[in-house]
C-alpha cells in the first residue's frame, strides 16, 4: 500500500507559526494550490492581513489563534478547525523561536522556553491531531527542524537541542505512523531570511529568500521523502561534515565562524563557593 500523501481535495492543511516568515509564505502557497488552510499563531500576531491577501486564491486561509505551549487550548484548536473547516489531512508544525545560548551566560529559562515552544509546541498539537488521523486511517504530518540538528554550533545549545529532538521524534514515530497510514516528514532547512534568523550571531552561508524556501517546502510536501533539506549547496555539505569525527567537525565550525578569536561577552565571575 502506498503511504498517504495529503491532497487539498481531502481536507484541511493546518500550519502553526503561520503569522510570519516561512509559515506565512507556505500558507499562501498552499492556499494557491486549493487547500483550506488553518493558520495558528499567537493572539496578537497579524494573521488578518494574510486572510485578505489570499481571498482571491483557489483555497482559503482562516485564523485559529493559539499559543502552542498551551496544551488544552491546542487540543481545542484542533477540534475547532475540524468542526469549522473539515478534517485536518496535513499538519505542519512550524512554530519556533531562537534564543541564543552563549556558554558563558547560561540561563535555565532560555532552555526551558526553547523546548516549550519548539518541541512541546509540536507535541501539544501532534497528539490530538494524530489521534484523529489514526481513526480515519490516513494523514500527513510535517515537522520543521533545522540543519543545526546535525551537530553543535556556537550559541545553539538550546535551539539546536530542540531541533535534534524533533528529528529523533520523527524517526521514532515513523515506525508506527507507517502502519497507521500517516506520513511523517521532517524538514531541515538551512538559513532562511526570516525574522528568526535576524537574531543569529553566526555566519549564514547560502541564506535563502523566504519565498524560495516556501516553494521548496511545498514541493517537498507533494513529492519529498522522509527528510527534506535545502538549499542543497548548504545542507548537503553540512550533512557530510556531520559524518567526520567530532573533533574535526568542531574544528571546521570554529574556523568557519572564527569563534576562537571572539571574546567572551560577559566578564568572568569568581567561582561560586
Amino acid at each position: 500500500m502506498t503511504l498517504y500523501r495529503a491532497n487539498p481535495k481531502h481536507g484541511v492543511a493546518w500550519i502553526t507559526g503561520g503569522s510570519s516568515g516561512i509559515g506565512r509564505a507556505l500558507a499562501r502557497d498552499l492556499a494557491s494550490q486549493g487547500y483550506a488552510v488553518a493558520v495558528t499563531a499567537l493572539d496578537d500576531d497579524p494573521i488578518d492581513t494574510l486572510v485578505v491577501e489570499t481571498a482571491q486564491m483557489p483555497g482559503s486561509v482562516t485564523a485559529f489563534p493559539c499559543d502552542v505551549t498551551d496544551e488544552p487550548r491546542m487540543a481545542r484548536t484542533v477540534a475547532a478547525i475540524e468542526k469549522e473547516l473539515g478534517p485536518i489531512v496535513l499538519a505542519i508544525f512550524n512554530a519556533g523561536n531562537y534564543i541564543s545560548t552563549p556558554g558563558e551566560n547560561l540561563v535555565v529559562n532560555d532552555f526551558r522556553r526553547s523546548f516549550e515552544v519548539n518541541y512541546f509546541g509540536i507535541i501539544n498539537g501532534l497528539v490530538p491531531v494524530v489521534e484523529r488521523m489514526r481513526v480515519r486511517a490516513r494523514g500527513h504530518v510535517v515537522l520543521v527542524g533545522s540543519v543545526t540538528s546535525y551537530f553543535g554550533w556556537p550559541t545553539t545549545a538550546a535551539y539546536g537541542g530542540t531541533k535534534a529532538a524533533i528529528n529523533i521524534l520523527a524517526e521514532s514515530l515513523k515506525y508506527d505512523f507507517d502502519k497507521m497510514n500517516v506520513r511523517i516528514q521532517v524538514f531541515n532547512p538551512g538559513f532562511i531570511d526570516t525574522p528568526l534568523t535576524e537574531k543569529n550571531m553566526l555566519p549564514m552561508p547560502g541564506l535563502m529568500p523566504v519565498s524560495r524556501a516556501s516553494r521548496r517546502m511545498a514541493r517537498g510536501i507533494k513529492s519529498g521523502g522522509f527528510e527534506v533539506t535545502f538549499p542543497r549547496r548548504t545542507s548537503w555539505p553540512l550533512k557530510l561534515l556531520s559524518l567526520l569525527p567530532r573533533p574535526l567537525c568542531r574544528g571546521f565550525i570554529s574556523l568557519m565562524t572564527s569563534w576562537k578569536a571572539r571574546p567572551l561577552h560577559y566578564d568572568r565571575k569568581p567561582p561560586i563557593e
